[in-house]
């Protein structure tokens, strides 16, 4: 590959990443976003590492009662959301894009309700030495990638929602529909 198509490729990444936090702020229901904060990413085609994957860096926060980018999005910015995506592109790799949102027994029913695939893992049954979101998501997507991996939370450990897709845009207009069918 040449490296004008790689920066090429790199730009665009961050551009419908840039675009998808927009809507994020201008139109997500902040009582999604969990007390760790909110992150969204997308990888490049065939990323290897966390450094070919782009989120915000800083995460999405509340701020005022609405959702607040802390930073801009760039490659490296996220350890865990990317490896989230690194994970499900072992298993799919046009799963190129995730975000985590709170979670709650409410948003679980819902998101099945949206006729999306969920699967849950127990992170009181990781094995020990390995990162729990490369053994979470993989153990979620041995018969392929679901839309939607939650799992209760752990001593000290946030309960959360990690939405995928092929596209940021399909990760957050699963988040958008969420916070429809919630707010009815």
């Amino acid at each position: 590959m040449k490296p004008e198509t790689l920066g090429e490729m790199r730009e665009e990444v961050l551009s419908i990443l840039r675009s998808a936090v927009d809507l994020l702020e201008s139109s997500m229901d902040a009582s999604l976003i969990p007390e760790v904060g909110t992150n969204i990413a997308f990888a490049l085609p065939n990323a290897r590492g966390v450094e070919d994957v782009a989120a915000v860096q800083g995460r999405i926060v509340r701020l005022l009662g609405k959702p607040h980018p802390v930073g801009p999005v760039a490659f490296g910015a996220s350890d865990h959301v990317a490896r989230i995506v690194l994970t499900a592109m072992k298993f799919d790799p046009e799963i190129r894009s995730a975000g985590n949102i709170r979670c709650s027994p409410e948003s679980i029913k819902a998101l099945s309700d949206l006729f999306l695939e969920v699967c849950s893992f127990d992170r009181e049954k990781e094995p020990p030495g390995i990162r729990t979101m490369d053994w979470g998501v993989a153990s979620c997507c041995r018969s392929g990638v679901p839309d939607v991996i939650y799992d209760r939370g752990a001593m000290g450990k946030e309960p959360m929602i990690r939405i995928l897709g092929e596209t940021p845009n399909e990760v957050v207009n699963n988040i958008l529909k969420l916070a429809g069918r919630m707010n009815k």
